[in-house]
């Protein structure tokens, strides 16, 4: 399928020779070597680099094919997760068939570890692999696209416009239709951009992008046909603590006072290393069931049946509530949130003092996007329930 090559992952006949340029690539050696040896690396950049290069020939050299990387891949994120996380927890797998391919849209908070837990999860539960949807803004340099690419990564091209904006979507919606054809599994987020007001929200552009492979095909599918042909399995992923709150603040504090927050080359990859490594606490994976949609649906019905499913499946944790607590605190009915954020009086009391703690760390003029983004999802749950509790 040429009309696909410049957005596709590797295949297994390509590993060898980019795994053979990955070792020789000094800017891979030099960034792994100032991420996980940061002291050594400020004082000994170039052994450190040396080192790292070493390891990595060791850990590759008979690295030959897409599942011999991701092995490897699967060893550093399960320490990874043992590290960085109180503990990783899913449900609804057991709703689902390993045997067809879904296309799992879920909400979006992390850039490399949304897609990554959800990947593991399904391979630590007998499923396939996922070809993963990212942005070819976060592939500046050029062995993060190929470690990317690696990994079953494909691309979604960015910041086009008129026609060409309209060939990318068009040719992005064929490759996603074409893998779950071909029994290929596809992961891809809700919206473009991290919530980073906790507001999960899928936006209408993604369904009309999907939709496109079959309304031009020679079927010439309905809205409806098309996204039930998908598989489409929402996705709600939740963290304890997102190691990038207060970077995540900080980006609505300029954009609420300034107008814009303006990226620099690195903001990017330090958001990714940030959540990489930063605490998360417990992490949640929701699973939800395939949508369904009736045949008169539009785009905006799709929308929210992908929606009431993350909203309603997200795992509320007390940091939530904590959050609710100190931002609107008439709004706290504790009767009705224990429940719901699944902890009691005795443990809300303990994690009230340890999110606190983790507030003062942050500058006091972003303490109210802190608690709006950590207080949101608590809110939108309970929106969701009046919703359909209300005659």
């Amino acid at each position: 399928m040429h009309e696909f090559d410049d957005i596709r992952p590797y295949r297994d006949d390509e590993v060898s020779w980019v795994v053979h340029g990955l070792l020789e690539d000094l800017e891979l050696s030099r960034a792994l070597g100032k991420f996980r040896f940061p002291r050594a690396y400020r004082w000994f950049p170039g052994p450190v680099a040396k080192l790292i290069q070493s390891k990595l020939r060791q850990q590759l050299r008979h690295a030959s094919t897409i599942h011999h990387v991701q092995v490897i891949i699967e060893q550093y994120l399960d320490k990874l997760i043992e590290t960085t996380t109180d503990g990783l927890v899913q449900n609804g797998l057991q709703q689902l068939s390993g045997s067809r391919a879904y296309l799992y849209i879920s909400n979006h908070r992390d850039i490399t570890m949304d897609p990554a837990l959800v990947n593991y999860m399904l391979y630590h539960h007998g499923f396939g692999t996922l070809q993963i949807a990212i942005g070819d803004n976060l592939l500046k340099r050029p062995f993060l696209s190929k470690l990317m690419k690696l990994n079953k990564s494909f691309i979604v091209k960015r910041g086009l416009q008129g026609r060409d904006k309209l060939a990318a979507s068009k040719q992005l919606s064929g490759y996603i239709n074409h893998c779950i054809h071909m029994g290929q599994s596809v992961w891809i987020a809700q919206r473009e951009g991290r919530a980073k007001d906790g507001i999960d929200k899928t936006e209408s552009a993604i369904i009309k992008m999907l939709h496109m492979a079959g309304r031009e095909s020679s079927d010439k599918l309905s809205l409806p046909v098309a996204i039930n042909a998908l598989n489409i399995v929402p996705v709600a992923i939740s963290y304890e603590y997102d190691p990038c709150d207060v970077a995540k603040a900080g980006e609505l504090h300029a954009v609420a006072t300034e107008g814009r927050f303006v990226k620099d080359e690195n903001t990017d990859v330090q958001s990714i290393l940030t959540g990489i490594i930063g605490n998360k606490g417990v992490v949640h994976v929701s699973f939800g069931t395939p949508v369904r949609v009736g045949p008169d649906a539009g785009t905006e019905q799709v929308v929210e049946a992908i929606d009431s499913q993350i909203v309603g499946n997200y795992r509320l944790h007390a940091s939530n509530l904590a959050a609710l607590e100190l931002w609107q605190p008439a709004m706290v009915d504790l009767t009705r949130m224990l429940p719901l954020c699944g902890v009691d009086a005795s443990t809300l009391a303990v994690k009230r003092i340890e999110f606190a703690r983790r507030l003062q760390l942050a500058p006091v003029h972003l303490h109210p996007y802190i608690l709006q983004m950590y207080a949101n999802p608590l809110l939108r749950r309970l929106a969701l329930d009046n919703a359909f509790v209300q005659p």
